[in-house]
């Protein structure tokens, strides 16, 4: 289980809003009061928050669910890319592309071509091209890495979007909730809540704030990946019992499929070519 920590919170700066004249009324249940003409969140109102926020993306992932990522302002492009890296999901942390979620059949396009020119470039096969044509491509490349790097393996919609900082992040909030996609959002006081399905109000700004969130989020799918691997492995041996049923101890048809472990029949096991062999001779028997 996530443990969210108010002292934590309150060491990254969590607590710190923006200043008063700019914040968002529909901010304002989350804010505990202002200090020196800045908002100060609530931290014990983000606290409970941010821990339903964990739940919800430990049971999504769990059940096989992906998370996109999505922080592209300046201070949270490498702390988004090492937190999905590390927790083996899909990011943009550059620029996002109006379509990436609503046109994605278009988009898969552009992943593909990217894959195909790595590829080629991997296996020398642009060595016969000229100096300016090999430029070129290299410069695609990177453009293309720059845009969709993070989403490369990314072969359908994610089923949850997280985002750092909803109101910078308005084109991807609004693609999601179009495909009603849910969002968990970090949200300062400055953003509108509508659209996000769960608000994580506290500082979006401040790198200590933004790596506290993103780190969480990230433990939290490697939380669920745990429970879907113990869901996998159970269901394989479950699978597996249920074969050794089916061939050990069988007279007659024995036309069941066999997992790798049964490619070489062990002692004691009854296999489906002795079973074919016993279908024939008792054939035979008048």
């Amino acid at each position: 289980m996530i443990e969210i920590s108010i002292r934590e919170m309150l060491e990254a700066g969590a607590h710190f809003g923006h200043q008063t004249q700019y914040w968002n009324p529909k901010m304002k249940p989350f804010i505990y009061g202002a200090k020196n003409g800045v908002h100060i969140i609530d931290l014990q109102k983000t606290q409970p928050l941010f821990e339903e926020s964990c739940r919800y993306l430990v049971k999504v992932v769990s059940e096989g669910g992906d998370i996109l990522f999505a922080g592209t302002k300046r201070q949270a492009q490498s702390i988004v890319e090492d937190e999905a890296k590390r927790c083996n999901m899909f990011y943009v942390n550059k620029r996002w592309l109006g379509g990436t979620l609503t046109n994605f059949r278009t988009i898969k396009a552009s992943l593909m071509r990217l894959k195909d020119l790595e590829k080629k470039m991997a296996e020398g096969g642009f060595e016969v091209l000229t100096k300016r044509e090999k430029l070129e491509i290299e410069r695609e490349i990177k453009d293309l890495q720059s845009s969709f790097g993070g989403i490369k393996e990314m072969t359908r919609l994610p089923q949850v979007i997280f985002l750092i900082d909803a109101q910078k992040e308005q084109i991807a909030l609004q693609e999601a909730v179009r495909l009603k996609i849910p969002v968990v959002a970090l949200a300062d006081t400055n953003c509108n809540p509508n659209g996000i399905d769960y608000l994580i109000p506290a500082n979006d700004d401040a790198l200590k704030s933004i790596r506290y969130f993103c780190h969480k989020v990230a433990d939290a799918c490697l939380e669920g990946l745990d429970q879907r691997g113990t869901v996998m492995r159970e269901k394989v041996k479950e699978g597996e019992s249920l074969v050794k049923e089916a061939v050990i101890g069988t007279r007659g048809h024995a036309y069941v499929s066999r997992p790798e472990s049964y490619e070489k029949e062990g002692v004691g096991q009854y296999s489906s070519e002795q079973a074919f062999a016993d279908e024939k001779e008792k054939d035979k028997e008048p």
